[in-house]
């Protein structure tokens, strides 16, 4: 077989795996979810994330791959390419950045969990006009469709103290209830 080939058949079974550990109410919950263009392309850099933390291949190849996924052009592929970009350049300077935050090693978290704390914290580092609410509300959002059972509980926690650290004014006015930042 060729090499591409492989490729695509190691990302089915990848997919067909991860959609086989969720069950009938996250599925539901995956189809329901709001598909805004933004949003989708979180999805697609959590996919990518995750294929690249199973099989090491490189960024641009997933890339190359995600763009001809079905759902693709419903992106917003400048977002997209963006986030792409800038997770795959800092991941580990992001999981550091996040370790201190973590109640284990960064390691034991599934790839999924460590996936969206590394896109939300970009988001936090580098996307100011997104207020912190927002991008921790999407990732809460993407760990109920594709994480574990408390996942969700787990990222929010976990975020919500990266916030603090990266976008202290923000968080202050939020917890003051003032709402402005």
């Amino acid at each position: 077989m060729r090499p591409g080939r492989i490729d695509a058949l190691v990302r089915r079974l990848e997919v067909a795996n991860l959609l086989d550990a969720l069950d009938e109410d996250q599925l539901t919950q995956a189809r329901s979810m709001r598909t805004s263009p933004r949003r989708r392309a979180r999805e697609f850099v959590l996919q990518g994330l995750y294929q690249r933390q199973l099989s090491g291949n490189a960024p641009e190849a997933i890339r190359a791959q995600l763009a001809e996924a079905a759902g693709f052009a419903k992106t917003d592929t400048a977002y997209f390419d963006v986030l792409w970009a800038g997770v795959t350049a800092e991941f580990d300077a992001l999981v550091r950045q996040v370790t201190p935050n973590l109640d284990r090693r960064a390691e034991q978290l599934s790839p999924i969990e460590r996936a969206i704390l590394v896109i939300a914290t970009w988001e936090l580092l580098h996307q100011d006009e997104i207020p912190c609410r927002v991008v921790i509300n999407e990732a809460i959002e993407l760990a109920k469709a594709y994480g574990g059972t408390d996942g969700h509980k787990f990222v929010n926690g976990v975020l919500d103290k990266v916030a603090v650290t990266l976008r202290t004014a923000e968080m202050d006015a939020l917890r003051c209830g003032t709402g402005t930042a």
